[in-house]
């Protein structure tokens, strides 16, 4: 397999992290993919998009099954 945009050969499945955003929460989503390793360029099969779009759509239900795993914190100047 070559990659689509930079027709590089080395391309690897990786355990990565995709994200979706509730209001100001991050969630993140661990999936197997191909990535390109010259590019970062990553590919989803069927399966792994039909996966995501279901943890979307119970994610926009309810946020049972998730784990605060951390915090994301803003600064802001007081002036």
């Amino acid at each position: 397999m070559k990659c689509v945009i930079c027709h590089g050969e080395d391309i690897k499945v990786m355990d990565i992290k995709e994200e979706y955003a509730i209001g100001n929460d991050i969630v993140c989503i661990p999936v197997k993919v191909p990535v390109c390793m010259t590019c970062g360029e990553r590919y989803y099969d069927r399966r792994t998009m039909q996966f995501l779009e279901e943890v979307e759509g119970k994610l926009n239900k309810t946020q049972v099954g998730l784990k605060e795993v951390g915090k994301v914190l803003m600064y802001e100047e007081k002036g």
